[in-house]
């Protein structure tokens, strides 16, 4: 599915470089040997932003694709030099540190009934476990064709989507959910049992919605490795003792 996704992305137009779109940078990568000979028209192709991510990982490394966490804006662009192209840039977050080059690539091939164009919001996840230290921010353009037929982007992210439905438009949202930045310490309440705003009170309805907490009596059951889950270890009393993404 992944191969597939990044396969649409680079297909369409030729490396375009354009400047003054506050460090985001627009290019045109290789095309994978298992590309169809003719490509769907007017999808272009998307690239990270260099300015907020770090380098991708070596060609040694495995690199595996996800959603990031959560899409905050998604603005389209229409440029005035020829060719003109509308280009889609979009900011997000991660739940931690170690994610690099997102991207956004189409969700299917061919002319959407409703004319807006479903995009992805996809990084290589980290390769070990990260220490809870907050939500870090990421972001990534994608540039449509001169002459395509989309009326404007839905951008999917792993716990949320933002559509604009005019070019050129924008959107934004503002994500209200504990990224654990100063968790540690507080005591852990499960859902319904700790009023808003509690001192000292961590509450499961104020995290993201992939959350495990382990008390010292449980163990941990299978190997499964998910950057968008958050855990929290606690103590005897509830007191999270630890948190991490994996």
């Amino acid at each position: 599915m992944r191969k597939t996704l990044r396969c649409l992305a680079v297909l369409g137009i030729g490396a375009v470089l354009l400047g003054g779109l506050s460090g985001f940078a627009i290019a045109q990568g290789p095309a994978p040997g298992s590309s169809p000979a003719n490509p769907p028209p007017g999808y272009g192709s998307g690239a990270p932003d260099q300015a907020s991510n770090p380098a991708a990982p070596t060609d040694t490394e495995p690199a595996t694709e996800l959603p990031v966490l959560y899409v905050t804006s998604v603005e389209i662009l229409h440029t005035q030099t020829e060719p003109q192209l509308d280009i889609v840039r979009v900011t997000g977050l991660t739940g931690s540190q170690g994610w690099n080059s997102p991207e956004l690539v189409p969700t299917f091939v061919g002319k959407p009934l409703d004319g807006i164009l479903d995009l992805q919001f996809i990084a290589t996840m980290p390769l070990q476990t990260e220490d809870a230290t907050g939500f870090a921010p990421i972001g990534a353009v994608f540039t449509l064709e001169e002459g395509h037929v989309f009326k404007g982007v839905r951008v999917r992210a792993s716990e949320n989507a933002i559509e604009v439905d005019q070019i050129p438009g924008s959107k934004a949202v503002k994500i209200t959910a504990d990224g654990c930045k100063d968790c540690v310490g507080k005591k852990f309440a499960e859902k319904g049992q700790a009023p808003p705003g509690a001192a000292g009170i961590a509450r499961e309805e104020d995290f993201p919605k992939v959350l495990r907490w382990i008390i010292p009596s449980r163990g941990i059951r299978g190997i499964t490795h998910d950057p968008n889950r958050l855990n929290l270890m606690l103590g005897a009393d509830n007191t999270i003792i630890a948190a991490y993404w994996e």
